[in-house]
This record gives C-alpha cells, sequence and structure tokens, in this order.
C-alpha cells in the first residue's frame, strides 16, 4: 500500500515551487522598497507589469513616473504615507499605468510595511499585478472602484480621527483634532460647530471658521429653534440636503449663513451612555444630500467623538479638582522677608491616562525664624495620588512647626523622618531645607534625598551647590540613620538661592545631569527679577507638558542698603583663648563702629561674661552674634548660643565666691534680658538702646 501510494504521488525534482514561479504564473510582480535608502527593486513580472525594460529602471521609484500619471502617483503616495503614520501592517489599492502605446492599464498593488523593533519602517515588500481583466476596464467597474475608493478615504478618515482623538486630553484637544488637516475637513466639510450640554443650555466650543460666528448663539436653550438643539432634544441626527431646506426650517440660523455658501449640513447629537452631552455641526459648500454610506460614517464618527469629549470633560473636572486640592495643601500666603525677595510657583503635572488623578505631593513652604532669620523648604512625597497630597500636608505642617521651635536644620530634618515612618504610610519623601541669616548672609543647608540648589550670583552667572546629603524622609528606621549633615554657604547680596523639585529638570528619556544644565542655562538667561524669573521657569515646564509636578522657589537677597542693620558673628569653641580674644576684639570693635561708645563697656562686660558662662557650665562651644535692630528706637542686640538645654539661674554670689554674679550683671546694665529655646540648646540675648544718629 505504501508503495502503490508513493508511486501514485512521486514528487517532482523541483517541489516544492519557488514563490517567483507562482507570482509569475499568477502575472504578479514583486518589489522590495529600502525606505533608508530609498531603493525600490523589482522583480522581471514586475518590469512587465510597468511596461519598462529592466535597462529603463534605475531602481528609483521617481524613474516610474513615466508610467504612473501624476494624480495617480500622488493618490499613491499619499495612501502609503497614510499607511506608515497610522502603524499599518498592510495597504493595497488600484491605480493606473499609462504604457508604450498610450493606452491605460489597470494595475492592483499590495504591500507588507516590516519595522523596526522602535516601530520605525524601514521596508516594503509588495507584489503588483496586471488588473486589467479584473475590472474589465469599463467604465460601471471604474466607478464603482471610484466609490470603493471614496468610502476607503472615508473609511481612513474616521480611523485617523478616532486614533488622534485617543492622544487628545482636554476639550480644546478634540476640538484641535477635529479640525487638524487630516481630520474632517477631508470629509469636505466647510466649517465645523460644536456645543456642549451644560444646564440645560448648549455652549459653543468650536464655532466654525473665523466671521462666521452668529449672534446669539454662544449659549443657546435646548428648546430653541437651532439644529444643534434639535438633535439634542431628539437625539437622532439632522441632514439638510439643500439650501432651500435649510430656510425652510431653520429661518433665524440660515440668514448669518449665507456668506458661507452653504449647499448642505450634517447635525450629528453626541450621546454617551444615553445621555447627550452635545451636538457637532458639519457645513458643506459643494455637495447636495448624503448616501446612506456616508450618513453611516458620520452617525459612526459623531459617537466616537462623543466618547472622546465625555473622556476630555472628566479630564478636565478632575484636573480643576486636583489643583483646588493641591494649592489648598500648600501655603496660602507667603510672609514677607524683610533683607530678601521670595517667589513661589507650583504647576500641577497630570500624566497621560489618568484623567487629572495624578495629585502630586510636591509642596514649598517660607517659616519665619527667631531672631529674623528665615526657613525655606522644597520637598516632593513619593507617588501621584491624593494619599501623597494628604502625607505632603501633614509633613508640611510638622516640619513648619520643628522649624519654629527653634531647632538646628539637621534636628529639623531628623524629626521630620521620624514623624513621616510614624505615619505608616510606607512613603518617603525628599526634602531640601535652608535656614538662612539674611543679614550676614549666612545659609545653612540640609538635603534629605532631593536635588542640590542653584545659586545665581550678581553677574547672573549660575552654579549648583553640592550639599553633603542624608536618606530620603521617612527611611532612618530601615535603613538605620538620622544624620543630616549641615552644609554652611554665604548668600552675597544680590545672589539668588533656586529650590526645585525635580519636575523642573527631569523629561523622558533625558538625563538628569542634562535638565541640571539646561535648568542652569535658563537661569542664566532669565530676567533679574526673581519674580519674572519664577515665570519664565513654570512657563517652559508647561510648555514641556511633563507628567510630573514642578514646585519652586527662589530667595534673593536683597542689596545693603535695604538691610534694617549690621550683623556680626563669632564662634568660640572651648579650650581657645585665641576664639575668646578675637571675640572680645570684634565686640569691641563692633559697637564703637555702630555709635554705641557711651555704652561699649557695659555692652563688652555683658557678652564677655554670656561668653565664659557657656564656656564654664556647658561643655560645647558658644556663638555670639551681634546686630543692630532698626525701629522707632536704634538698639544692640548681644546673643550667645550654646548646646545645652539647660536655663542659666540667677544665683547669689557668697562674700569669698568667685561665680554667681554673671546674671546679676546682665540684668543690671542691659535693658532688657532673656532666653529662648533653640532646639537642640538655647539663646541668651539681651538688648541695649542707642544714641539716635544725626
Amino acid at each position: 500500500m505504501a508503495d502503490r501510494g508513493a508511486s501514485a504521488l512521486s514528487l517532482p525534482d523541483d517541489w516544492p515551487a519557488h514563490p517567483d514561479p507562482i507570482l509569475a504564473l499568477n502575472r504578479m510582480g514583486s518589489f522590495d522598497w529600502d525606505l533608508d535608502t530609498g531603493l525600490f527593486h523589482m522583480d522581471a513580472q514586475a518590469h512587465e507589469v510597468f511596461d519598462v525594460r529592466p535597462g529603463e529602471f534605475d531602481d528609483r521609484p521617481e524613474t516610474l513616473a513615466i508610467r504612473v500619471p501624476p494624480h495617480e502617483s500622488r493618490r499613491l503616495d499619499a495612501l502609503v504615507a497614510q499607511a506608515i503614520k497610522d502603524g499599518s501592517e498592510n495597504y493595497g489599492t488600484y491605480f493606473r499605468i499609462r504604457c508604450r502605446d498610450g493606452t491605460l492599464r489597470w494595475t492592483h498593488t499590495q504591500g507588507c510595511i516590516r519595522r523596526d523593533e522602535t516601530g520605525r519602517p524601514r521596508r516594503i515588500i509588495g507584489i503588483v499585478r496586471d488588473a486589467t481583466q479584473e475590472l474589465c476596464d469599463s467604465q460601471a467597474r471604474a466607478d464603482e472602484v471610484g466609490q470603493d475608493e471614496a468610502r476607503r478615504r472615508q473609511t481612513n478618515v474616521v480611523q485617523a480621527t478616532t486614533a488622534a482623538l485617543a492622544h487628545a486630553r482636554t476639550v480644546q484637544d478634540v476640538i484641535d483634532v477635529l479640525k487638524d488637516s487630516h481630520g474632517l475637513t477631508h470629509l469636505g466639510a466647510t466649517s465645523l460647530v460644536v456645543g456642549l450640554v451644560e444646564a440645560g443650555h448648549i455652549r459653543l466650543v468650536a464655532e466654525g471658521p473665523e466671521g462666521s460666528f452668529v449672534p446669539g448663539t454662544l449659549v443657546t436653550r435646548i428648546d430653541e429653534p437651532y439644529p444643534m438643539s434639535e438633535v439634542v432634544r431628539t437625539l437622532s441626527p439632522r441632514f439638510i440636503e439643500s439650501p432651500q431646506e435649510f430656510a425652510e426650517h431653520y429661518p433665524i440660523l440660515w440668514p448669518h449663513l449665507t456668506d458661507l455658501r452653504i449647499t448642505s449640513a450634517a447635525y450629528l447629537p453626541l450621546i454617551v451612555q444615553a445621555r447627550p452631552i452635545g451636538a457637532m455641526g458639519l457645513l458643506y459648500d459643494d455637495r447636495r444630500g448624503f448616501t446612506s454610506e456616508e450618513r453611516n460614517v458620520l452617525v459612526a464618527l459623531g459617537s466616537s467623538i462623543a466618547q472622546s469629549l465625555q473622556r476630555a470633560m472628566f479630564y478636565e473636572q478632575e484636573k480643576d479638582l486636583a489643583r483646588g486640592l493641591q494649592q489648598a495643601m500648600l501655603p496660602r500666603t507667603i510672609p514677607g522677608v524683610p533683607g530678601a525677595d521670595v517667589a513661589v510657583r507650583y504647576r500641577a503635572g497630570f500624566a497621560g491616562g489618568s484623567l487629572g488623578r495624578d495629585i502630586g505631593g510636591d509642596w514649598y513652604d517660607v517659616i519665619p525664624l527667631p531672631g529674623g532669620r528665615i526657613g525655606a523648604v522644597i520637598g516632593d512625597v513619593q507617588g501621584h495620588d491624593p494619599d501623597a497630597a494628604a502625607v505632603m500636608g501633614q509633613l508640611r505642617i510638622v516640619l513648619r512647626a520643628y522649624a519654629a521651635e527653634g531647632h538646628t536644620p539637621a534636628t529639623v530634618m531628623a524629626r521630620a523622618s521620624v514623624f513621616l515612618e510614624e505615619l505608616d504610610t510606607d512613603r518617603f519623601a525628599t526634602c531640601l531645607y535652608a535656614e538662612a541669616d539674611l543679614s550676614t548672609g549666612v545659609v545653612q543647608l540640609v538635603r534629605a534625598g532631593h536635588i542640590d540648589p542653584l545659586l545665581r550670583l550678581s553677574d547672573g552667572t549660575c552654579r549648583c551647590l553640592p550639599v553633603e546629603g542624608g536618606l530620603p524622609l521617612g527611611l532612618s528606621a530601615e535603613f538605620g540613620s538620622l544624620e543630616y549633615p549641615v552644609t554652611t554657604v554665604e548668600l552675597d547680596p544680590g545672589q539668588t538661592l533656586l529650590l526645585c523639585t525635580d519636575g523642573l529638570i527631569e523629561e523622558p528619556g533625558a538625563d538628569l545631569d542634562d535638565g541640571m544644565r539646561a535648568l542652569r542655562e535658563m537661569v542664566c538667561a532669565g530676567p533679574d527679577d526673581v519674580h519674572d524669573l519664577a515665570d519664565r521657569l513654570i512657563d517652559v515646564a508647561e510648555e514641556r507638558s511633563g507628567g510630573d509636578d514642578v514646585a519652586l522657589l527662589l530667595l534673593q537677597r536683597l542689596g545693603l542698603a535695604q538691610r534694617s542693620g549690621g550683623r556680626l558673628r563669632q564662634y568660640v569653641a572651648p579650650g581657645d583663648p585665641e576664639a575668646l580674644t578675637e571675640a572680645r576684639h570684634m565686640i569691641r570693635a563692633a559697637v564703637r563702629a555702630w555709635g554705641a561708645g557711651e555704652r561699649s563697656d557695659e555692652i563688652e562686660l555683658v557678652a564677655d561674661e554670656l561668653i565664659t558662662n557657656v564656656l564654664m557650665h556647658t561643655e560645647g562651644a558658644a556663638t555670639v552674634t551681634l546686630r543692630v535692630l532698626a525701629g522707632h528706637d536704634r538698639r544692640l542686640r548681644t546673643e550667645v548660643e550654646d548646646t545645652s538645654s539647660a536655663l542659666p539661674r540667677r544665683r547669689e554670689a557668697g562674700e569669698s565666691g568667685v561665680s554667681g554674679r554673671g546674671l546679676l550683671l546682665v540684668d543690671r546694665l542691659a535693658d532688657v534680658w532673656g532666653v529662648e529655646a533653640r532646639g537642640r540648646g538655647k539663646v541668651v540675648w539681651c538688648e541695649f538702646r542707642l544714641r539716635a544718629r544725626d
């Protein structure tokens, strides 16, 4: 049985057949189009289809122009370009070529678009064949092919418009897609009007070409005699097939449209879940009537547009809600800062597909501190959701509280980290805290996993300030570290400190260093005024349309003429007699230079007593600060800060005692004095009234 079957089905030597002979038997030729080089290779059968000899064709598509009429060539180019743009894998169409004897012959082509792993088209491989016999070269068949091609073009427009609408976020984005050159105008419409239903009225959001607006139709009632109102009431499309029909049924509207020479119109209800959300009108100036196929295409298009508009409306509503919630979490006002100009900005970022729910955790804050200092904060809580915003609000409040209590910057950051851990939210946050003394320009910076700040100098140049950092807030328990080193810099008059979140420098696919470099260039080229500069930077972030939030804080120290008075500071370490001597010299020189000559001895004596008390009764160093306070009377304020939380006590000295008289002297000589808690330490201060300057 097996032998007999093998004999009956013996195979030829060239089995299986190569595709080329099979194509040739079906009068098909093949081509391979390299889109990178532009070369268009055809086999021998394809040469016959195009009626060109091998020696006449140089593998360039342009050479086929002698065989393909110009209008057919343009149509083919548009078809291929559209298929490439749509991401299609295949295309096919009929077209005519002109043979050597001048006759026209129908030809059919099909192509397969090959793309690389990035989606970029690289080659088109396909076939061409003589379609004359298939179409019988009859006028009836040609008309049918023309109708099919028209329907195909309309279908392509619907598909292309639907694909473009998938990327539209806002209502204006939807309108822009519809008005685009690849939108509804390909259906031959002269004008497009769109209205949305709002509280029993229809509000126009697209009013057609410029100059075509009809007065009184920006907002109309649904019961008024207009075609858009009618389709919203009836939930049915309205096709107007002649000017006479338009004038007869809508006599109020028609006189305003006569200059547009409208010959027909199609009004479509925009329905979502059996509820009208609006209406769309297409006005034509070159046709009368609509075929059943055209009506079906337009109704299908209206359904797609309605879904896109509903999605855009939800996006805008929730974006407004997100922005309102975010703004409620941020400081309502920024306090005035003597000696500085402060500008803050915030931009909400909304990632695609989220319908505006990306509420971020970025924040800024400016905190008045004891002694005329200020704290500047920039931070970013992990995540983009309502929980991130809620955590941000709590973290901002406690950080402000810790700073206002007088804690050192490192302590403020450490306590904020512990607080975030105790919230048990599984969130972490990055933060940068700067404590600035604007009278001296001394700025202490603490960084918790955040990006470094920038410093713009008085000459407009800008550089990055490297700040030694610690872990992001909320991770100290996991990694067992609460250390936040402090970096101290001096901010000269006219210089600007820039704090921001990473949304200002990050772009998808771009390196972080490149983003920081671009930001420095923008700051260098930006305006001198910090408010104008902040506007410029936030506008750039808006144009970039990134999905991340942006928080920005600019702090510019004002010039010497705008400061309230002088200020000097000296650090005195334990067991350092030279530092103590330098502090005494500084005090003596300062009080005389500031016009306190008549009280210089008293001020020197009190300051010396306070410094000595710190060195004798604590285990740390003393920081002495002198400054002039301006007001209705001039005062000189002396502050001595230490790291001990023990408050000084006034004691009566014995007859032979050598201590106990320090605070008695302070109380007797100073006009007023007191003690302030400063986190891990305290400050003992006193003030002396000075003679007014002439």
